[in-house]
């Protein structure tokens, strides 16, 4: 057994399966390869080095058979899903790295170099490795029910490492791959449908699936026998190639300013593959051998086991939320109720009446706000018909779904209320009191507080136990995270039908005590008070505001300060500053800000960012100024401090559910594990609490 196979030996093996078919029109028989892994389409085939091998084995048999024509396509519903990266722990030199990107070229250019013509039949999921092995063929036909297509590598901290950056660019232009692989890779992990694919020219066909494989066979036949001809279009190699690289260098600029090592070196290859002719054998050597190095370096770097450790987190944990009761106590809810109508508000009305279909009636202190409220969430049902991801009967259901009421005994028939109002604890806990008056006692009463006490809120109701936290994040349809907290008599029932509701509503759910600032706002507004606090004492807003670009938000604290709105993040600190005073202090700049009623420290009116001529009046400044790399330290050293305070306190289960919540509430990069592992990575942990949060080779090499 080699050395690459030895990190691999738990690989689930893709199999390759090779017989003859004869075809209509063609003269000889087609030798069709089908991948699969022995199981249903819930676990996708991928590509280890056995199932490369397999895959090899399966070729020779192939070419034997001196076919008319090779075809390779997939079990039901599934094509192939990229490399099996499960091995990738196992990694332990960058000889082995090598081995397994030299395998794969070794394998898949078998089918780009044949004289027999070669085809591949997407008939479900094709992802990475799966896409390459498509890209390396001849021709090219994917099925409607292919679900994702995409090279996601740079994503997860990795280059599509068997092919895909000097192929693609090659095939569909360098502007285009630059969408495939480099922005919709760091948008989200943004995949190509059917129709995308074909309109980009990553594939030649589009067809049916019922059918899909007799129908890619049969076209198949028309090509060989030159009655289609695939389009292939010219290939720009002068300036538009140039263009597309700094779009494409622009692009990780922006999203990981440059700290994540997968996309920078994505980059540079698809630069590099300006000078790869596809059409000669020496000179995909050379393109292929740079995709080779590449791979074996990024195989052992922490930042690409920080990214494989958060996409875990985001496939797995937060699929299985930590502390959540059994299910079967959840309760079923038919009518929602919801306190408030202004923005927040009425994005939670569009996204309980979308996915839960169920009547939703929103109130708030008079009609032209109700009405307001109501008119938001119908104009963004409009906006899906528009689109055409809504048909007319489904749009005018839902608007029929969504109603206003100024009485609340309209909230009757619900089964869950949430309120969404100003973050005043009185306020909240006066309208759960006139809500009781109304409402069932099983019905759940939930709110929308970022920091606000839940035990407090419904220590004077006859039933405590139906209160829970349910804290979204804005905006709402964009942003999956979930904070559900536990208030001190908050009982399993209604734990239960939180968790399962967040589920209902496709939101990843963490659990938190009910602690100040619960999880997200808390560690946020503990890092924003660090950079604050170093303007205060004399630092450059923008020495400041840039120093942190390490730790992987997606935004700078200045810049994320003007879209929470200086007088959120005040009212958020204040709460914690009286719970923490000690670690927690109101920045007097910002208490200027606030009182100012400005919105944000930078301007734009000369055409580029500066400092609010105002914002810099008022904001007094010391004679203390710290240095970039001095207010990096101290808010690493904040971070690592006060996660293991929470941790201490059980505000969470465990240190992978801050890392969940900093990726999933506030884009922390992938690159970074979320946090933690950054932490332990540059030592921070260590130096602030004397351990790890995390065991050596979870998020890291070593």
């Amino acid at each position: 057994m080699s050395d690459i196979a030895n990190a691999f030996s738990d690989e689930v093996v893709t199999n390759a399966y090779t017989k003859l078919v004869s075809v209509p029109g063609i003269d000889g028989q087609v030798a069709l390869v089908t991948l699969d892994n022995g199981f249903d389409h819930t676990k996708p085939s991928s590509f280890g080095p056995a199932g490369l091998n397999a895959l090899n084995a399966a070729l020779d048999e192939a070419f034997d058979a001196k076919p008319a024509a090779i075809a390779i396509t997939g079990k039901p519903f599934i094509f192939a899903a990229g490399a099996d990266l499960k091995g990738v722990p196992s990694i332990t030199s960058r000889e082995q790295g090598l081995e397994l990107g030299q395998l794969g070229h070794k394998v898949f250019r078998r089918l780009r170099e044949s004289t027999i013509p070669t085809f591949t039949f997407v008939n479900g999921v094709a992802l990475g490795g799966g896409l390459e092995v498509a890209l390396h063929s001849h021709y090219r036909t994917v099925s409607t029910s292919a679900g994702a297509l995409g090279l996601p590598e740079a994503f997860l901290g990795l280059v599509p490492g068997w092919g895909g950056t000097q192929l693609l660019p090659n095939l569909i232009g360098a502007s285009n791959a630059v969408t495939v692989i480099i922005e919709n890779s760091l948008n989200q992990n943004k995949v190509l449908n059917p129709k995308k694919a074909l309109e980009l020219g990553v594939v030649d066909a589009v067809f049916g699936s019922a059918d899909f494989l007799e129908q890619s066979l049969a076209w198949a036949a028309k090509v060989l026998a030159g009655e289609i001809t695939p389009e292939r279009p010219e290939i720009d190699k002068g300036q538009a190639w140039d263009d597309a690289i700094a779009r494409a260098k622009a692009v990780v600029e922006g999203k990981t300013k440059n700290f994540a090592p997968g996309p920078v070196k994505t980059v540079e290859l698809l630069e590099l593959a300006k000078n790869t002719d596809i059409t000669d054998s020496a000179s995909l050597d050379k393109g292929f051998a740079a995709e080779d190095e590449a791979l074996a370096d990024l195989l052992l770097t922490d930042e690409l086991r920080a990214g494989l450790y958060a996409f875990d987190l985001v496939n797995k944990r937060a699929k299985r939320p930590a502390g959540a009761p059994d299910k079967s106590l959840a309760r079923k809810i038919t009518g929602v109720g919801i306190v408030g109508a202004g923005l927040m508000a009425s994005q939670l009305a569009m996204l309980f009446v979308r996915q839960l279909k169920v009547p939703v009636i929103l109130t708030d202190i008079d009609q032209e706000r109700i009405d307001k409220g109501v008119g938001y969430v119908h104009s963004e049902i409009d906006k899906l018909q528009g689109k055409g991801r809504l048909s007319p009967d489904a749009a005018n259901r839902l608007k029929g779904l969504v109603t206003g009421s100024l009485d609340k005994s309209a909230f009757a028939k619900t089964d869950f209320v949430i309120e969404a109002v100003f973050e005043n604890l009185d306020l909240k806990k006066k309208i759960f009191a006139e809500l009781e008056e109304f409402i069932a006692p099983e019905t759940i009463l939930a709110t929308n507080t970022s920091s606000l006490s839940i035990t407090k809120m419904a220590a004077d109701l006859k039933h405590p136990e139906r209160v829970v936290g349910f804290h979204f994040f804005n905006p709402v349809a964009v942003l999956p995270l979930l904070e559900v907290i536990k208030g001190e008599k908050t009982d399993d029932a209604t734990l239960a039908t939180a968790f399962a509701t967040a589920k209902a509503l496709k939101k990843s759910a963490v659990g938190s005590a009910d602690l100040p600032g619960f999880v997200f706002n808390r560690l946020l507004i503990r890092t924003l008070g660090e950079v604050m606090n170093a303007v205060d004492e004399g630092t450059p807003f923008e020495v400041a505001d840039n120093a942190i670009a390490e730790l992987g938000m997606p935004m700078t604290p200045f810049t994320l300060l003007g879209l929470v709105g200086p007088a959120v993040a005040l009212h958020t600190g204040e709460t914690l500053a009286e719970a923490y005073p000690e670690r927690f202090h109101n920045s007097p700049g910002l208490e200027a800000l606030v009182e100012a009623k400005k919105s944000a420290v930078w301007s734009w009116d000369t055409g580029k960012q500066e400092v609010d001529a105002e914002v810099a009046a008022l904001w007094k400044q010391g004679d203390k100024p710290s240095t970039a790399e001095e207010v990096l330290e101290r808010t690493r050293r904040a971070f690592a401090q006060e996660i293991q305070i929470m941790l201490d306190e059980g505000v969470v289960a465990a240190a992978e559910d801050i890392d969940l919540c900093l990726i999933l509430g506030g884009g922390f990069g992938f690159w970074n594990g979320g946090i933690t592992p950054y932490l332990d990575r540059t030592g921070t942990s260590e130096a602030v609490n004397g351990k790890r949060f995390l065991e050596p080779g979870v998020a890291s090499v070593k």
